[in-house]
């Protein structure tokens, strides 16, 4: 018996230990596939940013930086109307409202909607700091009608009125129900108190900014054990949306279920969209831009501002730690996403009966999507800030995004625990699930926006490459930098939404808007 119980205790021994090694087996070959990047957006993107070619861009750039005058040419014509741009001091909205201003519009034909006041150094002098500025709160009907309302200069009270549509909350890491409220308030109900008002103040034209990541499905991470096991090296299988286009097509499918969208953020947009177009009429025509993966092109942005956020003032060192270096995406500047919605209205006023209305328009700079390794070379060959990249494991990252994710709803689960649970805080509270979704290979095409408007599309080019795009934005950085004392605090989008949700916290209404 007792040789009985040896044998099989060592067989049990042997077994758990084939278990792990196994397991680890997984896990690492796992990781392989996570770290690798697909031979077809390999072909797309085939050349990484040289330590030439960013200098180089960045020298002609400081000698002659990119400004409105640049591409005056390629804005459209002025219109005699009127303009309510909400969210019109953020990256999007403060970009149409400078695009706008351009082109001849008077001042006091341009009112911005907006939650938080302007913050803009471009906006903060010359004609765009007189525009008229209404702090308003979009998911209160109220509060959103009180700004459309109010009456406008008797010069241009009487002209026909656009609305462009860029306010949002962005929350790209939470994917659950349990925390939809934040998104559902601001993009979803927050968009149908912008329509209902634009109906009410007699508005024909509604552009709103919607969101490439609509398109986005949730990766895929796990793979069946024995078909990833018995792989060569050479032939793994492929994770499933491991590679991803962003298009319109879903657009003019059935909408999905929420857990089809990466994350809440992307379910909201999908439904803001659907309330846009839905309402196009000849009284009031609609459309909506979907920016591709990473809008960029001001220090508060999330993508490339946010990542020089980090080091903050020139004495301290910029470390990135990152999982996703190598992962390939779309990026498209502010600049080209504003002009584009001037694209739109220009057609949408000019047709009762466009073809391009009631629809989405995807689109992204003029040039094949690069590496995130790209941007962060670009910050330690440019930026002032001393920078260093550290390199994580994606599969490590991974599992800890679901650790934070379980902490996370704990109070929301069980609100007794909001007091007993230290708040997670910083980048950390963000590494979540639907990260590795919306941080995963992708392409997008401008071929819709890009056809000829007799052909149905919006005429769309773009101005700005991202290697312009964001040698000019470093560029701006450095300037306001060199000097710590006049260097400016900025906050990403991202942030401010953490902002909002503590406030809606405090007011005791989280609990309803999650309902």
């Amino acid at each position: 018996m007792a040789t009985l119980i040896t044998n099989l205790s060592v067989l049990a021994g042997l077994g758990a230990a084939l278990l792990l090694l196994l397991t680890y087996t997984y896990l690492v070959r796992l990781n392989i596939i996570l770290q690798s990047t697909p031979e077809a957006i390999q072909k797309v993107s085939p050349k990484r940013w040289t330590k030439e070619e960013l200098r180089q861009t960045y020298q002609r750039l400081e000698k002659n930086p990119i400004t409105l005058k640049d591409y005056a040419d390629r804005i459209p014509p002025k219109l005699d109307r009127r303009y309510i741009i909400t969210g019109g001091s953020g990256l999007v909205g403060g970009y149409i409202v400078l695009q706008l201003l351009e082109r001849g519009q008077p001042p006091e034909s341009i009112r911005i909607v907006e939650f938080r006041p302007l913050n803009r150094t471009d906006m903060l002098n010359g004609p765009a700091s007189t525009v008229d500025f209404v702090k308003t709160d979009i998911s209160s009907a109220e509060s959103t009608d009180k700004a459309f309302e109010k009456p406008w200069p008797s010069s241009v009270a009487n002209r026909p009125l656009t609305v462009f549509h860029t306010a949002a909350v962005i929350v790209p890491s939470d994917r659950s129900k349990l925390v939809y409220g934040l998104c559902e308030s601001v993009n979803v109900r927050g968009t149908q108190n912008v329509l209902n008002a634009a109906r009410k103040a007699g508005a024909d034209v509604l552009v709103s900014t919607s969101s490439g990541g609509v398109s986005i499905r949730p990766i895929e991470l796990w793979i069946s054990p024995w078909k990833l096991l018995t792989s060569t090296k050479e032939s793994m299988p492929e994770m499933k949306n491991y590679l991803q286009v962003m298009d319109e097509k879903d657009f003019f499918e059935p909408p999905r279920k929420h857990e089809e969208h990466f994350a809440n953020y992307a379910v909201s947009k999908a439904a803001a969209e659907r309330i846009v177009c839905g309402a196009n009429s000849p009284e009031l025509r609609t459309g909506s831009i979907r920016p591709a993966n990473g809008v960029y092109g001001q220090p508060g942005d999330n993508t490339l501002g946010g990542a020089l956020a980090m080091g903050g003032v020139p004495d301290l060192m910029l470390i990135c730690y990152s999982w996703c270096a190598h992962i390939i995406q779309p990026f498209v500047h502010g600049i080209n996403v504003a002009i584009v919605h001037l694209y739109f209205e220009a057609i949408l006023a000019s047709n009762p009966n466009a073809p391009q209305a009631g629809r989405p328009f995807i689109i992204t700079d003029p040039n094949p999507p690069i590496s995130y390794l790209d941007m962060y070379y670009a910050i330690e060959t440019l930026s002032i800030t001393p920078f260093r990249l550290i390199r994580l494991p994606p599969i490590t990252m991974w599992f800890l995004s679901y650790i934070v994710e379980w902490y996370s709803l704990l109070p929301v689960k069980y609100p007794l625990l909001r007091n007993i649970l230290p708040e997670l805080k910083g980048d950390l509270k963000h590494m979540k699930p639907g990260l590795f979704s919306v941080t995963t290979h992708m392409v997008a095409t401008n071929e819709n926006a890009s056809r000829a408007v007799d052909e149905g599309g919006l005429g769309y080019t773009g101005f700005l490459t991202t290697l312009e795009g964001m040698a000019q934005e470093i560029l701006d950085w450095n300037k306001e930098h060199k000097d710590e004392k006049q260097a400016r605090k900025y906050q990403t989008s991202i942030s401010f939404a953490d902002e909002i949700a503590k406030a809606a916290e405090a007011a005791g209404v989280m609990e309803k808007l999650g309902k």
